[in-house]
């Protein structure tokens, strides 16, 4: 499994339910990694989503302990203990974790990788990422360019597991 997150210069990535800062570039970045892949969220990423739909040309699977939750169009997984199995009906595929905080806090220590679009400023958040600078687990394996974007600085950064 790996990691895709947007992180401000604080490892902020959200608040109110909601990204820090919508960057076009960002958003293909994501789309050009995760289409024809695998989504692991928890319930309140996907209801983030454009309304409240999973996302199109990828499996998106849902974490949530609410046994009676029900979405359209996602494999609901109601434990974690379960993640391993469900997952296996997608090998070959590769599985990337989207969030929320809870989520990426779980299970980064069974990923491998994480893509992180790192945004040069910082923003108002109530979730965080796990700062994977200071983390001894993890080392930047790529240092993206920086790029911007309507005077949003950002980079497309890979960490990998040591």
């Amino acid at each position: 499994m790996d990691i895709i997150v947007a992180v401000d210069a604080d490892w902020g990535i959200g608040k109110d339910g909601d990204l820090l800062q919508r960057i076009s570039a960002d958003m293909k970045y994501f789309r050009e990694k995760t289409t024809g892949n695998v989504l692991v969220m928890g319930r309140k990423t996907l209801e983030s989503f454009p309304n409240k739909k999973p996302l199109p040309n990828r499996v998106n699977i849902v974490l949530t302990k609410n046994k009676d939750y029900q979405a359209e169009g996602v494999v609901l997984c109601h434990d974690l203990a379960e993640l391993p199995a469900v997952l296996e009906n997608y090998a070959g595929k590769q599985v990337f974790v989207a969030g929320g905080g809870t989520v990426y806090a779980q299970l980064l220590p069974q990923c491998e990788r994480a893509y992180v679009t790192k945004i040069y400023q910082t923003y108002p958040a109530d979730t965080a990422f796990p700062n994977l600078d200071e983390n001894p687990d993890w080392e930047l394996e790529e240092k993206g360019e920086m790029q911007e974007e309507k005077g949003v600085r950002f980079s497309f950064d890979v960490y990998k597991k040591r």
